[in-house]
């Protein structure tokens, strides 16, 4: 193990790179620039509005992007933040002393509330102008109001929930007309639902707040100076818009659960945050006397919402009776606390202090801090001036918290996409499980750090933790990239090796086999990943050599099949005699070249089975191949096991039809040897046609001869045309099968007789045996009597074939009657010839001076013309043109050179005068043979009409335009 690790050090090392001034492996321990290139923003970055309000600032909220600030004594200013330049102002009217005590506006920035310290309560819609007192209302001084974020719209509120000074909490509900506006009271009704008390009697209602949870469930959070309360209820579904009597009528008679706190500065707030894409908050801090109180909201819980609660006191720096916190504001992980000069941030995972903001006393002393809900912003202001904080990146140091808090599964989430902090968390988690002795889960962590390979892997070695190391080098492995081969080459056969020596433990350990079972499976998995295919496949070598070291032949049979070497498979179960496993392994991957190789071997042992995986792979065997086999078998086997050998060539022949000479002369022999009577019904049903017979005859003729088989050898000697050898040895067998040799050659009569005459000098000199010899003659019209009689001895009488005699006789006469009967008949036909000639001499047609050609439709004596007896007539010319592209290529040369040497007899002689007697000799010569010429012309020209002849008929299929010229024929009509 040491040597696979040294090499896999220096391999590492062989393909260092220097990073960040010194070495780093190709597993390095870290590979991230962590320098920041320019300064990184504060997470809460704050911005003051370029805003100078006209008067004083009294109050100020904000909802979905919509702000209300009250202004001076009765000045109120709506700003829309999606359009800031188009503000909205609206008077109060008030013409008293009234002052704005407190605003509320709801989750959707439509529904203003405006408390005056006169106990009363004014009213605005986005959507209007005019402020409306609510009437019902008046006489309470009101401390907050619980929104109902589900039912409310832009025209209704829904039922909500109102606290007051004196410790009454009222259900109202607000609604405007669309006909007409404020045609009626905008108050529904206002009825109050509960009282809050602490010990000294009825104390504000600082903050409410409206939740819904599961199955229908609402919570109902109050707070008090002191006290957090909680009512708990369902309303059935349907009666939402009844409002919340109900939950509240549960706790006439009993207080609900609250939470209390001994030090009071005189008010309590409590802040909420929801994540985006959800609505319901996630958790609370709720700011009260003794510090604030914060955790998480578990709306699954029965009868309180509240969880994970913390309490985190005030610092010493904060004096709660000089500089008390005046608001507070909650993010995702931090809370914020206003105070008269500054803000402060606390982190709620660590309750550190992490961000402190001090204002100029220019400005004034900070009012108020809120935080828009539903755009997550912050906003502050004094008396003169307002600011903005804007929260960015919030979670960016939540990553290292978590993960000094041991919280790593938070610690990851937050850094997922920040690798070099995610490889510090799993730095820190592997080293927490190692020291915590949870050695696999600290090899997994490991195998997915930078961190040296080489330390990583001593220290489990160290520990004596194999079982971890391998699950490291597991993990490392699927985490290399596939151009690094060596690296996973080098992991491979590690693992291989570290995997045979922890099974190799197990399996000597009966209390362990559960165990050396799973690591066997796991073993397994490993070897047959495809993603270690590759590696595995190239260095195949080394892992055989690995298993046969630690002998382990049944992973080594494993890993064959895995690497598809079925040769190294069928081997091993061969060598151990394991010959049904082997032919298991053929006929499942029926690779041929495996068959072929191992059959040899197979069908000694298993010859029926080893068969039967032949047939089963049909035509995809060449089964040349496996006579080899076949042959070796059969030598050494009985007679029944040669019937396996048959089998399969039977197969071959009849199933696969095969046509390979080799195969049918090895079957052939086979018969020859062991079944003599399927050897016949073989012969027989190859036919007798040579060109279609697929074994060697010759060979077949040698085989037959040599094992005695007569019967056969006839049948080939009729294959091969060799009649009369047929007979000789036929007549050794029986005369009858020499009979059906004798007509075979049924074209040459003469032959027939010359193979008749053999079988009855057989019968007559060998079988002595008169009757079957005129048998013979009665069996073959060929024979006569005086052919047989030469054979016969001399003291044979004639009675015995007489009758014979007397029937070839009568032949004769009826063959001498047929020739008279012939010969009358030819003289009557040479009668009937003579008299059509001499009439066809005198016979004649008459043409009418104004008949035309019929193929040029002009006159017709104008020149030499033909007259057929159809009555068509034609000039030589036009016969000659119409007839010549139909006549044969050598009768088109015979015409050519009759018509040259009629030319050349009408050419006159340009020799010397000679005398009258040789001229009138020459020139009859010489016309005698034009005549000759030009009759040989009419022969073939004039031979029958063009119209009505053969011609005509030959021509029916034939275009009307010829097609080599059917291009230039269609252009012309164009």
């Amino acid at each position: 193990m040491a040597s696979i690790l040294d090499e896999y050090e220096d391999s590492l090392y062989r393909s260092a790179s220097v990073q960040h001034g010194r070495a780093s492996v190709g597993i390095p321990h870290s590979g991230y620039v962590n320098a920041r290139l320019e300064k990184e923003t504060p997470i809460f970055n704050k911005q003051r509005i370029d805003f100078a309000p006209p008067e004083k600032i009294n109050s100020l909220v904000v909802s979905s992007n919509q702000l209300c600030m009250s202004l001076g004594k009765d000045t109120l200013l709506r700003i829309d933040l999606g359009k800031p330049d188009e503000p909205n102002q609206v008077e109060l009217g008030r013409k008293d002393e009234a002052k704005v005590y407190k605003m509320f506006l709801d989750h959707t920035g439509s529904h203003l509330l405006i408390a005056l310290n006169t106990s009363e309560c004014l009213y605005l819609n986005r959507s209007v102008q005019k402020v409306r007192a609510l009437s019902r209302w008046k006489g309470h001084l009101i401390e907050s109001v619980g929104w109902n974020k589900f039912l409310g719209t832009e025209t209704n509120t829904g039922p909500i929930l109102v606290g007051t000074a004196q410790g009454q909490i009222y259900e109202a509900e607000i609604s405007i007309s669309e006909g007409s506006l404020f045609s009626t009271n905008p108050d529904q009704y206002f009825r109050q639902v509960y009282t809050l008390e602490e010990e000294s009697g009825s104390a504000p209602v600082c903050c409410l707040e409206i939740e819904r949870g599961i199955e229908g469930k609402f919570f109902i959070i109050a707070t008090t100076r002191k006290r957090l309360f909680q009512f708990v209820g369902k309303v059935p579904e349907g009666t939402e818009q009844q409002g919340f009597g109900s939950i509240f009528a549960m706790h006439a008679d009993h207080l609900p659960s609250f939470r209390e706190f001994p030090a009071s500065f005189g008010f309590s707030e409590i802040a909420f945050y929801t994540p985006k894409l959800r609505s319901s908050p996630r958790s609370f801090a709720w700011m009260m006397g003794n510090g604030v109180l914060y955790g998480t909201l578990d709306y699954s819980r029965p009868d309180s919402i509240l969880s994970d609660e913390r309490v985190w006191v005030y610092p010493s720096d904060i004096d709660v009776t000089v500089n008390k916190p005046i608001s507070i504001v909650l993010t995702q992980f931090h809370f914020l606390l206003l105070l008269p000069d500054r803000v402060m941030a606390v982190c709620t995972l660590n309750e550190q202090v992490v961000f402190q903001d001090l204002f100029l006393e220019k400005f004034g002393t900070l009012t108020r801090m809120i935080k828009d809900p539903m755009v997550q912003q912050i906003w502050i202001h004094t008396e003169k001036v307002v600011f903005r904080y804007h929260v960015q990146r919030e979670s960016r140091d939540v990553w290292k918290m978590y993960m000094n808090m041991n919280k790593f599964d938070l610690a990851k989430e937050y850094c997922k996409d920040r690798p070099e902090c995610l490889d510090i968390v799993l730095a820190k988690e592997a080293e927490h499980c190692f020291q915590n002795k949870r050695y696999l889960d600290s090899a997994k962590c490991y195998a997915l750090t930078q961190n040296y390979f080489e330390e990583i892997a001593l220290k489990f070695i160290e520990a004596k933790q194999e079982e971890a190391l391998m699950e490291f080098l597991i993990k490392k492995l699927n985490n290399l990239k596939h151009s690094e081969k060596t690296q996973t080459t080098l992991l491979t056969t590690w693992l291989t090796e570290l995997y045979l020596n922890w099974l190799g433990i197990l399996e000597g350990d009966p209390s362990q086999r559960n165990l050396y079972l799973d690591t066997r499976e796991k073993f397994r998995t490993f070897l047959s990943s495809p993603k270690n295919k590759d590696c595995l496949f190239n260095n195949r070598a080394s892992i055989y050599e690995l298993l046969a070291s630690h002998g382990d032949t049944e992973h080594m049979v494993y890993f064959a099949v895995i690497m598809q070497d079925y040769e190294r498979v069928v081997a091993h179960h061969c060598q151990h005699d394991e010959y049904d496993e082997a032919l298991n392994v053929l006929s499942r991957h029926r690779d041929e070249k495996l068959f072929y190789k191992f059959s040899p071997v197979l069908i000694q042992h298993i010859p029926k089975k080893v068969v039967d995986a032949w047939i089963s792979m049909g035509s995809r065997l060449d089964a040349r191949n496996l006579i080899p086999a076949l042959v070796n078998y059969s030598q050494s086997a009985s007679t029944q096991q040669i019937n396996e050998a048959i089998r399969y060539m039977e197969f071959c022949v009849y199933q696969l039809e095969e046509t390979q000479q080799a195969i049918h002369n090895y079957l052939l022999s086979l018969y020859a040897l062991c079944r003599p009577d399927s050897l016949l019904s073989y012969l027989e049903q190859a036919g007798t046609n040579p060109n279609r017979i697929h074994y060697d005859l010759k060979y077949a003729l040698r085989l037959c001869a040599e094992h005695g088989h007569h019967h056969a050898c006839v049948h080939i000697y009729k294959v091969m045309e060799l009649y009369e050898e047929a007979v000789d040895l036929a007549l050794q067998v029986d005369v009858d099968l020499a009979k059906s040799c004798a007509d075979l050659p049924e074209d040459d009569e003469e032959l027939r007789k010359k193979l008749w005459l053999k079988i009855a000098r057989h019968v007559v000199q060998e079988e002595k045996d008169v009757k079957k010899a005129m048998a013979c003659l009665s069996s073959c019209a060929l024979l006569k009597i005086e052919d047989v009689l030469p054979f016969f001895p001399d003291f044979v009488t004639i009675d015995h074939f007489k009758e014979a005699i007397c029937n070839s006789l009568e032949d004769y006469n009826k063959h001498i009657e047929e020739l008279k009967r012939e010969m009358e008949e030819a003289t009557q036909s040479a009668k009937r010839i003579r008299e059509d000639i001499q009439e066809m001499r005198n016979k004649y047609g008459s043409v009418e001076p104004q008949e035309k050609c019929a193929a040029c439709d002009f006159p017709l004596l104008n020149r030499p013309f033909y007259l057929f007896l159809c009555g068509h007539m034609f000039h030589y010319d036009c016969l000659l043109q119409a007839v010549f592209p139909n006549l044969p290529a050598y009768k088109q040369a015979k015409l050519e050179d009759l018509q040259k040497k009629l030319a050349a007899t009408s050419q006159p002689s340009k020799g010397h005068h000679r005398p009258k007697d040789a001229d009138t000799a020459s020139l009859g010569k010489g016309q005698q043979s034009r005549e000759q010429i030009k009759a040989d012309i009419d022969d073939i020209v004039a031979a029958e009409c063009v119209y009505c002849g053969e011609l005509m008929i030959r021509s029916i299929d034939k275009p009307f335009i010829d097609p080599q010229k059917y291009e230039e024929e269609m252009q012309s009509w164009l």
